[in-house]
């Protein structure tokens, strides 16, 4: 291929950013990246009846959290500026006026009226699809029907109008789609779609075609969504003349509900409890919050391994990718053509393996930060203690928080349920003589001395170890689970340990 690759991807400001658009510009950031090229990113906020403020910037924001990064867009302009459509408004009228002039689009001054009109009336003769198409635009009020002095007459009145593009009403649509193969569509089954809108605008139709065409768009990658549109858009680049320069098309399958019953949304993220945004989403409008991916304790590079497994595999039993080896690796033909059933047990898979792979002094950190949010001060030697030790059990970094707070706090309270079962005569009997021993210890206090001690303890007091051993973790933790308690014990030390077995023994009831 000599010339340059170059795709884009290209949102639309309607709302927060769902993961499936995440990945379609994932999949087009590591297909651009493979072959040495470009990617773009366009803002189309042609729609502007659907535009949200604060979208375009939650966009931006989304996409920087997780190093996908473009060589051109609204921040970083390059020779194809300006990069949102609606700065673009201007161009788009003289595109949609040579269709007409070339005898591929044709104005139409039907009211919303008459539209459903139409409408109604092919339904009642059962059609199953009504539309405006080769045979009933015919009977519409359009420059194709209409005198050609009417016409002109109503253009100059400033009567509203829109421009459709004039589909044959017998041709075969053919697009060799990089996924999917060849896919043939007759004519006869597209309908005429508006162009331009009665308020100046183009629709996505028209735009994105002039846009990629003038933006020398080498591939689009996008979403299965767009399947149907896509004979269309090949009529499009064929009534321009640009046949020649037409991007290759590959329509990504869709993410599907974990039980693979439709396609993923918000309410089924509400609904199973997770997110479908990769960031919190805050409508400036309403205040209402939506719950994203890094707020809720994602690594960045473990989401995007994640979401790069959504309908592709690299043909091995690898899962674990960097950003680069991710680039390396991708290619279109290893896209699947069937829907990706979303599993969020993975996603947190993929979580734990990144959260093991960081170094101790990066896991530290967090359990550092979040300790001091709480108004706890860590020393850094315990922070990487803790984390060393719990961090094979943790799936979130808030976890080492959430799960070791016991250490770094005052043990305050006791799991009754544990205390009304095991609380008894024999545990306090070696809990008091261990506690008397750790007052008297003189060596290095680690794992391996906290059990020999405690071993040797309930040895002299003629008791089995494991009959009390679930009274002494609750003595020094106020639960019956959790890490390795000889371990838990070194991080607290000696004289922490006999205090909160002291305070247990003060405190709990024995049962009989």
């Amino acid at each position: 291929m000599t010339k340059e690759v170059r795709l884009r991807f290209a949102p639309s400001p309607t709302g927060p950013l769902h993961i499936g658009g995440v990945r379609t510009a994932l999949y087009n950031y590591l297909f651009a990246k493979k072959m040495g090229g470009k990617f773009l990113l366009r803002i189309e906020d042609t729609d502007q009846n659907r535009f949200v403020p604060g979208a375009e910037e939650y966009i931006k924001d989304s996409l920087e959290w997780l190093g996908i990064t473009f060589d051109e867009s609204p921040w970083k302009p390059g020779d194809s500026a300006p990069y949102r459509q609606s700065e673009r408004k201007a161009s788009y009228m003289q595109y949609a006026l040579d269709l007409v002039e070339k005898g591929h689009a044709y104005y139409a001054f039907d009211t919303s009226d008459e539209l459903e009109a139409m409408r109604e009336r092919l339904t009642a003769a059962r059609m199953v699809q009504p539309q405006y198409n080769s045979i009933t635009r015919t009977q519409m009020k359009n420059s194709l029907t209409l005198p050609e002095d009417e016409v002109k007459a109503r253009l100059e009145s400033g009567e509203p109008y829109v421009i459709r593009v004039k589909i044959p009403r017998k041709e075969e649509v053919r697009l060799n789609d990089m996924i999917r193969g060849w896919i043939m569509v007759h004519s006869s089954t597209l309908d005429d779609k508006v162009l331009m809108k009665s308020d100046g605008m183009p629709t996505y139709h028209l735009a994105n075609i002039v846009d990629d065409h003038l933006m020398r768009i080498t591939h689009v990658i996008r979403g299965e969504e767009w399947l149907p549109s896509a004979p269309l858009h090949v009529l499009l680049y064929k009534f321009f003349g640009w046949e020649d320069t037409m991007p290759e098309f590959a329509h990504l399958p869709l993410l599907l509900k974990p039980d693979g019953n439709g396609k993923l949304s918000k309410r089924d993220g509400d609904k199973l409890g997770f997110p479908v945004f990769p960031i919190n989403w805050i409508n400036q409008e309403t205040g209402e919050t939506a719950a994203g991916f890094r707020e809720q304790g994602y690594l960045p590079d473990a989401f995007l391994n994640f979401l790069a497994f959504l309908g592709w595999n690299p043909g091995d039993d690898r899962e674990i990718f960097s950003l680069e080896e991710l680039i390396e690796a991708f290619s279109i033909e290893r896209i699947g053509k069937a829907g990706t059933k979303f599993d969020i047990a993975k996603a947190k898979w993929f979580n734990e393996q990144y959260i093991r792979a960081m170094s101790t002094t990066e896991l530290a950190d967090f359990l550092i930060a979040d300790a001091k949010a709480e108004g706890v001060e860590v020393s850094r030697e315990k922070a990487e203690a803790i984390v060393q030790l719990t961090k094979d059990r943790v799936t979130f970094p808030a976890d080492f928080w959430s799960q070791n707070k016991f250490i770094l706090q005052k043990l305050e309270a006791f799991d009754q349920a544990i205390a009304s079962k095991k609380w008894n005569q024999e545990a306090v009997k070696v809990l008091t003589a261990y506690a008397g021993e750790l007052d008297q210890f003189d060596g290095t206090f680690d794992a391996g001395s906290a059990k020999s001690l405690l071993e040797a303890t309930a040895e002299a007091q003629g008791i089995k170890l494991g009959k009390v051993m679930q009274a002494v973790r609750l003595s020094v933790t106020g639960s019956g689970v959790g890490p390795d308690l000889m371990e838990v014990f070194a991080i607290l030390g000696t004289k922490e340990v006999a205090n909160r077995i002291r305070f247990a023994l003060d405190t709990l009831e024995i049962i009989d």
